[in-house]
């Protein structure tokens, strides 16, 4: 049970009993372990309520646990349940309570004695953007309701006997007799830190040190034929039944020998330094059609796919207490594509020691807004000689039925195996993942609409010296196109491209490198591939002053402080172009980092404020959130502050643009001697008093080249105009007017003294 005080009697000072139990009038007093409230109507007990997080402790994408109260009736069915408080940031990001409510909502009247959930199987539809916060109110639910009717024997006839009998009537039904458990004990066990000895592969797998998953294509189809959501069969998993669908093992590397077997003594003493005292760590590695890991931590900063369980606490790791694992250093280990290790996080209740499991959700696409899951559990409890007994610790009660299971308990132990997927080992065939097929079909609208955006984007750039001589239409279509780029390709579809993406790209292909790690997320793959293309044309700027959502956001609220009359700052030219290298200081200090570790170096790729602003949408830690702000308070009084000094994807895609084939921005032999005005111009001051364009720095907002055809700021063009007339004039017996003449004068001299 969780260490930490009861909840339940906060929360019946805010909530009346007919809110949550239809009829009810009155709360008895709060009672038991777990703790619970009798619920009554005048004096009848009619059921009992409870706070999960009482119960079970089980936490979402914010680390801190989901309260929701549950009323169950006396024969165990849900007579209301409702979510009274959390931390999680999805109802801060665009999708209401009011889904959330509805979610839970739909397990009022399920009774999970009579007929019980099938593993991993929410009896409601998962809210896309809010998959681990609904898994985890699923699981409390769940969990928490089959202890508490277990506690307080609810579906017998002593429930129904009320609040009397159930606390001295001993008496109870034949069936509850002949489930009468027996119960033993055994000494507590201790990680068993003297045993240090180095071992190879197979013998941590013939010994369970290591513990394996083995799940094949038909395996995960069975799973999602027998899960009860309308649609799932209709998917199936691509390839052969016997192929492997995913191979996942887990060991406790904080043990010395297990920790010296699979990370070497180098990997081991890196471990060391990074454990608090006391504190557990353990590693997972995957191989196979699925990955254990997903795409969703480097933005969302939590592994949604992969859940700790240990008796009734449960947790998620987050991107904080993952570390990435090169190669395993055991004698015979396979390589893998997938391989960290995780330290537990603070203040949860775990014992190493003791028995415990992964339990891996499998997610199946059906539409861009509707998934199926399913679940898989991996048992894992550390062999002899790798644990000591505590005499000096509390002993551990073992609880064990007399009677065999009913059927339906047999049922549930032969899905639970076909689940855990005990075979042989299978060899690695190498196969692509398909998920990402299924996944790109799903977002076939999102690839649509980002494909006419990029086609339209693709045009301008073609045709630029056309579009930008309609100055005032060109400058209201980039305000469009970043708008979209910042609600839709940021806020939206989450498709902000970043560092860790190079990172991960440079680490793929020193190691093992797989497509399908890149063709997870369609959007992201996209605009790489479109990113890749353009900087060989127009080098870094078509992203970086078009496609990125921060830097849309840098600019939009840029323009927002011009019009409110914020002064602008003109950094001068020598400290800017010093300020300049420091984002390639800062790439390749993180590309070095990366090639030593790259679990590090996207700790400290949070430079990039990109997740905090564009993927988290503010609602995160105060000190990530104070570091993006600050760094857009910059941006209103120089302009695009960020992009101009400080980001590592900016100079990460400078460097091979610098190999463009073509140079788009046309320039007169006036610029820059004398005419300064695009120089003083230029919203990133990426053009030289000389009049040289710095392609590493230009964001291609083509404002200079709007410059370039003016027909009234121009001086080249107005000394043309001037000349046309000239000559116009002469043809007819006529001369220039005194206007023109003027108009020379005003646009040449002030660029002249300001040089």
């Amino acid at each position: 049970m969780p260490a930490s005080a009861e909840r339940l009697p906060e929360f019946l000072q805010k909530v009346k009993p007919s809110e949550i139990f239809p009829g009810a009038d009155r709360y008895g007093k709060p009672e038991g372990k777990p703790m619970v409230a009798r619920v009554f109507k005048g004096q009848e007990q009619v059921g009992l309520v409870y706070i999960t997080t009482d119960v079970v402790s089980t936490r979402g994408y914010s680390s801190k646990p989901i309260d929701t109260m549950v009323a169950l009736a006396n024969d165990g069915k849900i007579a209301g349940a409702k979510l009274v408080a959390h931390n999680e940031p999805i109802m801060l990001i665009g999708i209401p309570q009011s889904r959330v409510d509805k979610f839970i909502s739909n397990y009022v009247g399920l009774n999970f004695l009579k007929d019980p959930p099938k593993p991993g199987v929410a009896p409601a539809d998962i809210i896309s953007g809010a998959t681990v916060t609904l898994m985890v109110i699923n699981d409390s639910m769940q969990r928490s309701v089959k202890a508490v009717a277990h506690q307080y024997k609810l579906g017998t006839a002593e429930a129904t006997a009320g609040a009397a009998s159930a606390a001295g009537d001993k008496a109870v039904s034949g069936a509850a007799a002949q489930a009468a458990p027996e119960v033993k004990t055994r000494p507590r066990r201790a990680v068993n830190l003297e045993k240090q000895d180095v071992q190879s592969w197979n013998a941590l797998l013939e010994q369970k040190a290591v513990a394996k998953l083995h799940m094949t294509v038909a395996d995960v189809n069975k799973l999602f034929k027998q899960n009860g959501k309308a649609g799932s069969a209709d998917h199936p998993e691509p390839g052969e039944p016997d192929e492997t669908f995913i191979d996942m093992y887990v060991a406790l590397v904080s043990q010395p020998s297990i920790g010296k077997s699979l990370l070497g003594e180098a990997g081991w003493q890196n471990l060391q330094n990074r454990l608090q005292p006391g504190r557990q760590a353990v590693l997972i590695a995957g191989e196979g059609h699925y990955s254990w890991k997903g795409s969703g931590y480097v933005r969302g900063g939590i592994f949604d796919r992969i859940e700790m369980i240990q008796g009734e606490t449960t947790f998620r790791f987050t991107d904080t207490q993952h570390e990435r694992v090169v190669a395993l250093a055991a004698e015979g280990a396979p390589a893998f594509k997938e391989v960290s290790w995780f330290t537990i996080p603070n203040g949860v209740e775990f014992d190493a020691a003791e028995p415990w499991r992964v339990q891996l959700m499998i997610q199946r696409v059906l539409s861009v807004s509707d998934k199926a899951f399913v679940t898989a559990d991996l048992d894992y409890e550390l062999p002899k000689g790798y644990y000591v007994d505590d005499p000096k610790a509390e002993p551990v009660t073992i609880t064990e039925p007399v009677e065999a299971p009913a059927p339906a308990a047999d049922e549930a132990k032969g899905a639970a195996a076909q689940t855990a997927g005990i075979a042989d080992a299978a060899s690695r065939d190498g196969e692509s993942a398909q998920l990402w097929k299924q996944i790109w079909k799903a977002k076939q609208g999102q690839i649509i609409v980002v494909g006419i955006a990029l086609s339209i984007l693709l045009l301008i750039f073609l045709f630029q010296d056309w579009v930008v001589r309609y100055e005032k239409w060109y400058d209201r279509f980039r305000i469009v196109f970043l708008t979209f780029t910042l609600f839709y390709i940021g806020f939206y579809a989450q498709a902000q491209l970043s560092v860790v993406n190079t990172l991960t790209l440079f680490s793929a292909i020193l190691t093992d490198f797989h497509w399908e790690f890149f063709l997870m997320d369609p959007l992201v793959f996209i605009l790489w591939l479109f990113t890749a293309a353009t900087m060989l044309l127009w080098n870094r700027g078509v992203f970086c002053g078009w496609l990125c959502p921060f830097g849309a956001l840098q600019e939009l609220t840029n323009s927002i402080a011009k019009k409110l009359g914020v002064k602008q700052i003109t950094v001068p030219h020598m400290l800017h172009t010093r300020l300049s290298a420091v984002k390639y200081l800062i790439f390749f200090g993180l590309l070095g980092i990366s090639l030593y570790d790259l679990g590090l170096a996207e700790h400290f790729a949070e430079v990039e404020p990109f997740k905090t602003a564009i993927i988290l949408k503010f609602v995160r830690e105060w000190w990530f959130v104070a570091f993006a702000v600050a760094l857009l308070v910059a941006g209103l009084f120089v302009e695009r502050f960020f992009c101009r000094y400080l980001c590592p994807l900016g100079a990460a895609i400078a460097i091979p643009g610098r190999f463009r084939i073509f140079d788009w921005l046309r320039r007169y032999k006036m610029c820059g001697n004398p005419c300064q005005i695009c120089t003083h111009e230029c919203p990133v001051q990426a053009i030289a008093h000389e009049g040289d364009i710095h392609p590493n720095e230009c964001i291609q907002c083509l404002h200079c080249q709007v410059m370039y055809h003016h027909e009234t700021r121009c001086p080249q063009v107005v000394a043309d105009l001037k000349k046309k007339r000239r000559q116009a004039a002469a043809k007819d017996g006529g001369g220039e007017t005194a206007a023109a003449q003027e108009q020379v004068v005003h646009f040449v001299k002030p660029a002249q003294a300001d040089k």
